[in-house]
């Protein structure tokens, strides 16, 4: 259970409608299999000791005597196991007959929580046998010798890590207007389970998918939602096993129906923690008077060691894995980048921009941006100035490619070289010519940045930022020079998107000299081009100096969006990144991104105006509000352990 993960699973059993020493016997097989996987938390269908389609058999001695029997099976046969399981059982008291789900850990019986609503429409009868438990609050001694509560409001928690906290709210309670699991989750429950019986319609496994990611979604928590199978009766309907598990909206593991396949996965309780700490608006406070005290008890899963990761973490997070979705995400960024331009260009009267291009990434998405922006307010695209200012590292490729995309998008070109001006600079401040320091190469940064405010004044126009957002947390940026701009498009879009973002405009635009141009962009490696090329060829590339920004962007999102120590993050980074990393590298450019993004603040303080496309930003004005002198000294001691562990 090392850095909050625990493995969760959710078993639809072949079962048989009202013999329960037979059902208990295949969830035994279950439990048996799933804690030899590493499974500390199991969840049953909704009434799976019996079957949920017994209908009046369920008002007779024999099925609730038997009922009770296997369950005893089941905790006697489990009590050597180290998990912790929910099923499914009818339960009678005080002359009343509740849908309950109890909870069971080595040997004891935990604690019962009744259905709060009981359907009584259409195929679904419940209320004929069954009556609602939403009130109940009782202590009870069962046949089995075990003393339990009854109640809608019990949590269930670790012993030895108090966030693998569950708790329970059974199938019909998920379909109200206000669930259970809202006010469930706000006394501190980290996980819901819901053991259900949904029957399968045309269409409605669609319906119940987006029911649980939103459910999961606005309670910041992970889903354990198991469905009732084909073992069921079909009298009246048919049940298909639609099993899931969900993290904060975000489908870990699924069976569609008919499928019957058991879940395994893991789910990270220290993020879905994080997140609710950074999402000031879910109070655990909030409806102490609608949502009366809460019981929490105790289970105990044994040992304490590693969970095995299983589940697939992307390597570039903040990109979608398929393509379609990643076309939407795509056209979606380029919309909010316009807007924000467009916006801006109105509110200061600039009918002019001016952009410095390189011929590399950044530039070409900030000027694809400005195309759209102009295009949007019927502007004349020749306002759009874009400035090509060779120096000492300029190639012929990237020069090309500046001139090419300008004249393919009608844009207005000047040429400025900078070499004559930066020479004389150096002269003036007495640096030498051949010393290719970092005041050699800030010097042209600022150079370029000065030309470009000084033609943005004299055409009253503005300077359009190109830099990135993978660039702001590493500091890549000359301070005052490519770091400052009038508006900047690209801010919060990391290195690893703006690609994606030039790749789907070059897929998508019909002029195809333009689509070579910038498919060849694509292939250019990410340079500054500050120092001179040798036989013509990039001679400085960024990747080689500052490490691979695919990693960069991982360790940025994890750190940033997650809150992940960097232990975590370094082990999820050599779990994603196996085989085309070693855990050397993968530590070495870690500490490279640790120290320079505590070291480089300074330059995000002072950041230009931008807008925030995704859900991490480092605009000192929005999502890191930090110290410029803030010590790294705590994330220093956790990487020196890192390195010890690799000696």
């Amino acid at each position: 259970m090392k850095d909050g993960f625990i493995k969760v699973a959710v078993c639809t059993p072949d079962l048989k409608v009202a013999d329960c020493f037979y059902n208990a016997e295949q969830m035994i097989q279950k439990a048996e299999k799933m804690e030899k996987e590493g499974v500390r938390l199991l969840a049953f269908p909704e009434l799976a000791i019996t079957g949920y389609t017994c209908n009046d058999i369920f008002l007779q001695d024999t099925l609730l005597e038997g009922a009770l029997n296997a369950l005893q099976k089941y905790k006697e046969a489990t009590a050597h196991l180290n998990l912790v399981s929910v099923i499914g059982i009818p339960l009678e008291y005080k002359g009343r007959l509740y849908n309950t789900a109890m909870v069971l850990n080595k040997g004891r019986i935990l604690g019962a929580v009744p259905k709060s609503h009981i359907p009584n429409y259409s195929e679904f009868y419940e209320a004929r046998q069954f009556s609602s438990g939403k009130d109940m609050s009782a202590e009870l001694t069962l046949p089995t010798g075990d003393t339990i509560i009854v109640s809608p409001r019990l949590l269930f928690a670790q012993e030895h890590m108090p966030e693998f906290c569950f708790g329970i709210e059974i199938c019909e309670d998920l379909w109200m207007p206000d669930p259970p699991s809202g006010g469930i989750a706000q006394k501190g429950a980290l996980i819901i389970v819901n053991p259900s019986a949904s029957d399968e319609l045309t269409g409605k496994a669609a319906y119940r998918r987006e029911l649980v990611k939103n459910q999961s979604a606005r309670t910041i928590s992970a889903y354990l939602y198991a469905d009732a199978g084909e073992g069921e009766s079909t009298t009246d309907m048919v049940f298909a096993g639609h099993n899931m598990i969900v993290e904060n909206g975000v489908v870990l593991k699924e069976s569609l129906p008919f499928e019957g396949r058991d879940l395994i996965t893991e789910i990270d309780l220290r993020r879905l923690k994080n997140e609710r700490r950074r999402m000031t608006t879910f109070s655990m406070d909030d409806g102490e008077k609608e949502n009366p005290q809460f019981t929490t008890i105790l289970f105990d899963t044994g040992e304490r060691a590693e969970t095995p990761l299983t589940r697939k973490f992307p390597k570039t997070p903040f990109v979608p894995s398929d393509k379609k979705h990643r076309d939407e995400r795509c056209n979606e960024i380029l919309n909010i980048q316009t807007a924000g331009l467009v916006k801006r260009l109105r509110h200061t009267g600039c009918k002019q921009a001016v952009i410095g291009l390189s011929g590399g990434l950044d530039s070409t998405l900030a000027l694809l941006v400005t195309v759209r922006a102009f295009q949007k307010l019927e502007w004349d695209i020749k306002g759009i100035i874009g400035i090509t200012m060779p120096c000492f590292g300029t190639t012929g490729r990237t020069y090309d490619n500046a001139v090419r995309l300008s004249e393919e998008l009608g844009i207005t070109l000047r040429k400025i070289p900078i070499r004559d001006a930066v020479l004389q600079h150096f002269r003036d401040i007495g640096q030498a010519a051949d010393v290719q320091d970092v005041t050699y190469e800030n010097g042209q940064a600022r150079e370029r940045t000065q030309i470009l405010m000084d033609v943005a004044n004299q055409c009253g126009g503005m300077v359009i930022g190109t830099g990135d957002m993978s660039e702001l947390a590493l500091g890549w940026a000359t301070y005052n020079g490519d770091h400052m701009s009038m508006y900047g498009v690209n801010c919060s879009v990391p290195k690893t998107l703006v690609r994606y973002l030039v790749q789907y405009y070059a897929d998508t635009v019909k002029n195809e000299t333009l689509k070579k141009v910038l498919r060849d962009v694509l292939d250019t490696p990410v340079s500054p081009e500050l120092l001179p090329p040798k036989d013509g060829e990039i001679a400085q590339k960024t990747e080689d100096i500052v490490g691979p920004y695919e990693l960069h962007d991982f360790y940025l999102y994890y750190m940033l969006r997650c809150g992940f120590t960097p232990s975590k993050i370094f082990r999820l980074a050599v779990y994603t990144f196996e085989g085309v990393y070693d855990p050397r590298t993968i530590y070495q450019w870690l500490d490279t991104f640790c120290h320079r993004f505590f070291r480089q603040q300074f330059k995000r303080s002072c950041l230009p105006d931008g807008p925030k496309v995704g859900t991490v930003s480092l605009s000192p004005r929005g999502d890191l509000r930090m110290p410029s002198d803030a010590s790294d000294a705590l994330w220093k001691e956790e990487l020196d352990r890192i390195y010890h562990s690799l000696a």
